[in-house]
């Protein structure tokens, strides 16, 4: 099965129902008896990866711009908090502690799927916009910060509860703005990458993220030195520009040029003439000497 998944889809889908299985069958082991060891643990197939989408600043705020009510606060809290789409969605208001200034996420991003909080800062952009959501929200009775309020005829059916994909709205929103097309976890990537480029430490930016391990947050911020690298190499094409160019586009003052010939040369001129000096002086010694004697 999982040979036809690699064959007729891709490397990433078969290794996903593969992790899916292996867990499955594992928990079977644990508690239904199935026997060991687990048949699904096969070879990972291989993968074409591509690199995260880090959409420019820029666009996040074009897409931004064109938001209002809900959306525009929902977008917020993605923003300043770098949160996962899970943690917004299943916010409530429970969560959001307007007197310390805080606002708890719950994640099922462990090892063993257990939901867990964590709480986080908010800043006084997300506080004012939340405040001001929870006074002029469609639906007062919900206990969740978000809701489904659209009058898609699709979205009919779960007007008042609480999101789970809003697979569309990204796209939707994006296409409007016309700006390449980006989810709700790559603005979770664009934080990661400003705080990376602002040389926050690295342990800021993992509780920010709220990885467990600092390894985790390293392969994260792996894909996003690609610009600093990219200025070492752009030094590269000054190799064959002259001195001059070079001084002028980096602003630097022009270095003093040494012509290593003419040094030698000079060296070597200086050493015989020590020589010669040496020499003569040694005879004059000798004749002074016979001249004594």
């Amino acid at each position: 099965m999982l040979q036809i998944r690699f064959k007729k889809g891709s490397g990433y889908a078969a290794n996903k129902d593969r992790k899916n299985l292996v867990a499955a069958w594992n928990w079977g082991i644990k508690y239904l008896g199935l026997r060991e060891p687990n048949p699904c643990r096969v070879d990972v197939f291989p993968e074409v990866r591509s690199p995260r989408y880090v959409p420019p600043e820029e666009d996040f705020w074009k897409i931004y711009d064109l938001t209002s009510g809900q959306d525009r606060v929902m977008l917020s809290a993605f923003l300043y908090l770098a949160a996962r789409r899970g943690e917004v969605f299943r916010l409530q208001w429970t969560d959001v502690d307007f007197s310390n200034s805080r606002i708890r996420l719950g994640t099922r991003k462990r090892r063993d799927g257990t939901l867990e909080f964590d709480w986080l800062p908010m800043n006084t952009e997300l506080k004012n916009q939340l405040q001001g959501w929870q006074e002029n929200r469609t639906y007062k009775d919900s206990p969740y910060v978000f809701v489904c309020d659209e009058d898609y005829s699709f979205c009919q059916e779960y007007r008042g509860e609480p999101f789970i994909m809003r697979r569309h709205y990204m796209r939707r929103v994006c296409k409007k703005a016309g700006v390449p097309p980006f989810g709700f976890h790559a603005i979770r990537h664009l934080v990661a990458s400003n705080l990376y480029r602002m040389g926050k430490p690295l342990g800021a930016i993992q509780a920010i993220l709220r990885h467990k391990s600092a390894g985790t947050t390293e392969r994260y911020l792996k894909s996003l030195g690609l610009e600093e690298t990219r200025v070492h190499l752009e030094a590269l094409c000054d190799m064959r520009k002259p001195v001059e160019e070079v001084n002028e586009a980096s602003g630097k003052k022009p270095a003093k040029v040494i012509n290593i010939k003419d040094r030698l040369e000079k060296r070597s001129q200086a050493v015989l003439k020590e020589g010669i000096c040496k020499t003569v002086s040694r005879r004059l010694e000798r004749k002074s000497d016979l001249l004594t004697t």
